[in-house]
């Protein structure tokens, strides 16, 4: 359900173990890795452009081992029929290894090789296909200003060709998905064994174009050992989804008590009253501020209520009365238009540090929880805290740039202090405890609508009261709530839907 995302180290450290470990020879997996791209290159090729017989390519090899599968993709693409010209970036005497057996082949099958700086200097003509293996994933810092130049004239012919990077885009960080400062923009990017994190970050697939993972047999027993922190959300989240049985009843899907709603502010709790209903819990009901019970309800008669105090607004005084009816309940979901004044907070207090049922503490929870830092360290790894970056800039004192610039040192290193399972809303929203941090890879612009986050609180506190264990209950949340946003964009492609459409799409989710 959910796919590894090694950094380039881990990557490497696989790689090292098959080699070094089990004895699989590096010839091997070059071998593999390249007849795996090639597959892929022409398998796209002919989908989006036509037959690949008779086709110009350039093929691109750096010195490192992305260069060793570019050599090797030159031969298999030669068998195809297409006319190849190998471009390198070093003397042919400087490469070594697999790298350098490949490149001899070449030689021998007569392919043609030129220096990447003599071939350019002569003006050469637009090819069909661009291979992309100059650089691979252990590259870092920033790119040299001869290599950026050979970057930018790769795009350039690109405008008219198709651009093929072999494992990650040249250029490209693979780690925070950041063009270091710009990187091939491919069409097609074949990855190995599984995709490194920063092929899945934000605003990467502005470079890789569609990404394919390729086997090249790396071991289980290997990716199992050392298996890494970072993983990716996937379509087998909600495909593992059960099919409710035909005996159910209410009071099994699980009954969510929703703590929100003050004066003024009864439209947010609602929709969580929705999202909860929508993501399949089989009873809702709403604490509310005394007096407030048909604004929260909004004329939806499925959402019980139950009155709390004599106040528009949360005192300390109503923890007793909330904390005596826990026990009717599965799951919290705590803070939707819940107010910030002085005694919301000290309730806040108060009903946190006594709350024995798994929880979802949102908006105006968070806010009151930055102005008790000591309450946070009580926190209970049984509660989900889902802030926006807005949210996450006061509950961590960075700024909302700091937080969006590296989201994953930031999620990281919150969960590395405090024992809830952190989702940080926002375009490829993470997921993180202490012990792992997933990413989804929906960014979906529907999404981005007052309300919505709390739709969001309202599944995942559904998903809690079903059962589910709190860190894969807010994958499911955050991957069914994005799906929901997608399927959207066919009736919305220019947004304009409501929260209340994304909570109505939610059981359509699963289905799609």
């Amino acid at each position: 359900m959910l796919l590894p995302l090694p950094t380039p180290e881990e990557m490497a450290a696989w790689d090292n173990e098959a080699i070094h470990g089990f004895g699989i020879p590096g010839a091997t997996l070059m071998e593999t890795a390249s007849r795996e791209a090639t597959s892929v290159l022409l398998e796209c090729y002919e989908e989006h452009v036509g037959s690949i017989v008779g086709a110009e390519a350039y093929i691109f090899a750096g010195p490192g081992n992305n260069g060793g599968d570019a050599f090797a993709m030159a031969r298999h693409l030669a068998d195809l029929d297409v006319d190849v010209t190998v471009l390198h970036t070093r003397p042919k005497s400087s490469y070594r290894g697999e790298t350098r057996s490949n490149m001899l082949l070449c030689k021998k099958l007569g392919i043609p090789l030129h220096h990447i700086t003599t071939f350019f200097s002569a003006s050469p003509a637009q090819p069909d296909i661009i291979v992309d293996g100059l650089l691979g994933t252990g590259f870092s810092g920033n790119l040299r200003e001869d290599m950026l130049e050979v970057i930018r004239v790769i795009n350039d012919m690109g405008e008219r060709a198709f651009i093929f990077s072999i494992d990650i885009p040249s250029g490209l960080n693979g780690t925070s998905g950041k063009a270091q400062p710009e990187a091939i923009q491919a069409d097609v990017t074949a990855t190995f064994e599984a995709a490194k994190i920063g092929l899945m970050m934000p605003n990467a697939e502005n470079y890789t174009g569609k990404v394919y993972v390729c086997p090249i047999g790396i071991p289980r027993q290997i990716k199992d050992t050392l298996a890494p922190k970072r993983w990716l959300l996937s379509d087998a989240l909600l495909q593992n989804m059960p099919t409710p049985p035909p005996y159910l009843h209410k009071g099994m899907a699980g009954h969510v008590l929703i703590i929100g709603g003050s004066l003024g502010l009864t439209g947010a709790a609602h929709l969580a009253a929705q999202g909860a209903l929508r993501g399949g819990a089989g009873l809702v009901t709403m604490a509310c501020p005394a007096g407030l019970e048909e604004s929260v309800r909004c004329a939806s008669p499925e959402i019980m209520t139950y009155p709390v105090g004599c106040s528009s607004q949360w005192t300390p005084e109503d923890v007793p009365t909330l904390t005596d009816i826990m026990s009717r309940f599965d799951s919290v979901v705590i803070g939707p238009g819940l107010g910030r004044s002085g005694k919301t907070v000290d309730f806040l207090k108060g009903l946190v540090a006594s709350c024995p049922l798994p929880a979802v503490l949102d908006a105006d929870a968070l806010y009151c929880l930055a102005h008790n830092p000591g309450l946070m360290e009580t926190l209970p790894e049984t509660m989900i805290l889902t802030p926006h970056p807005g949210e996450m800039s006061v509950l961590t004192g960075l700024t909302s740039a700091q937080i969006q610039n590296d989201r994953i040192a930031a999620a990281e290193a919150f969960v590395a202090r405090n024992k809830p399972v952190l989702v940080l809303k926002g375009a490829g929203t993470i997921v993180a405890n202490q012990e792992r941090t997933c990413i989804s890879p929906i960014s979906a612009p529907t999404l981005a609508v007052a309300g919505s986050g709390d739709v969001l609180a309202g599944l995942t506190g559904a998903l809690l009261a079903q059962g589910h264990a709190p860190l894969h209950a807010a994958c499911l949340g955050v991957y069914r709530h994005g799906v929901a946003g997608l399927m959207l964009e066919e009736k919305f492609p220019f947004r304009g839907n409501g929260p209340r459409d994304i909570a109505a799409m939610l059981p359509h989710a699963i289905k799609e």
